[in-house]
């Protein structure tokens, strides 16, 4: 049995991994996102994390497209009351806005409400800061969305510690409800931007860490190990700058070792690193296929020994 985690103080309990929506409807079709879902559902999971711009960057798509199929899923399947729904606002849409002012706010939840077909999201989070809003006009905004029941919990991401305190002690001050969580680029490789000052804050104030690129956007699966595996997929090229530094050399010469002896794979043990970081609650993955849904799973279930914990920390410090 997975032992559940919470989201900050917001009354959310979420098994140890957030299945990564960003490739429904890109990368992974209809028919092979609601497998996935299933079989996610069915392993004992329950968070599902997903954004409006999800996946605007694909030629001919408008954003959408990952609530759109999150919310046929949940219809077809009744599932609503099993999972946990952590979905994003503020990021460039186009002719429907971006930005974190109460007007688009209140015009985006509608819209991810209508695409979830759902009266209700778990977790709703500021998907970029947005500093030419001030942050009490956003607060006031989702505690109004919170009020109204349309939205449970209300998180952060891509916030600075400076940012992120700052509307912690907003919320304090108006007495509405605070951001719970932080959605951070953490990782083996990407260390330096959450702990200088985000991992002791989080920590402090029980903020909810899940983070995103939880796996280096490929590179820490082990699967580019020279520049001609750079073309597997299409975020290949993101992790050309890992595969040639030394660092990211001694990455996954650590990977393979502790994989080995756990009987694990390099991706497995990656996520289980991130699983013992403080102030981590879940890593963010995404999959294409039950394959990889499986692995990613296993993720979640590994338990490092302290030694295999400190030979990774050491490597990719």
């Amino acid at each position: 049995m997975l032992s559940h985690r919470p989201l900050g103080r917001s009354g959310i309990n979420i098994a140890p991994l957030m299945f990564g929506g960003n490739v429904f409807g890109w990368t992974a079709d209809e028919a092979m996102s609601f497998r996935m879902l299933d079989a996610f559902v069915a392993g004992g999971f329950n968070a599902i994390d997903t954004a409006d711009v999800y996946s605007r960057w694909v030629q001919g798509h408008q954003g959408g497209e990952s609530e759109t199929i999150i919310g046929r899923w949940l219809a077809n399947h009744r599932a609503r009351s099993k999972v946990v729904i952590a979905t994003k606002a503020g990021s460039d849409m186009g002719p429907a806005g971006k930005g974190l002012s109460k007007a688009h706010i209140t015009s985006a939840v509608e819209a991810s409400l209508k695409r979830l077909q759902t009266d209700y999201i778990d977790l709703y989070q500021s998907h970029v800061d947005d500093d030419s809003i001030p942050v009490e006009e956003t607060l006031q905004a989702y505690a109004g969305l919170i009020r109204a029941g349309k939205v449970r919990a209300i998180g952060a991401s891509n916030f600075t510690a400076a940012r992120l305190a700052q509307s912690l002690a907003a919320s304090k001050a108006l007495g509405v409800p605070r951001y719970e969580t932080l959605q951070p680029e953490y990782n083996l490789m990407e260390r330096a931007g959450f702990e200088a000052e985000l991992q002791g804050l989080c920590a402090r104030e029980e903020i909810g860490t899940i983070t995103y690129f939880s796996l280096a956007k490929g590179f820490l699966t082990g699967k580019y190990r020279s520049e001609a595996d750079l073309g597997k997929s299409p975020r290949g090229g993101g992790v050309k700058g890992y595969l040639t530094s030394s660092r990211g050399k001694a990455v996954l010469a650590a990977l393979d070792e502790v994989a080995a002896a756990a009987k694990a794979t390099p991706a497995q043990v990656a996520l289980s690193w991130l699983l013992g970081r403080p102030a981590v609650t879940a890593p963010i993955a995404s999959a294409t296929s039950l394959a990889q849904l499986e692995e990613i799973m296993g993720g979640a279930r590994l338990t490092l020994s302290p030694e295999a914990i400190a030979k990774l920390t050491e490597a990719s410090a």
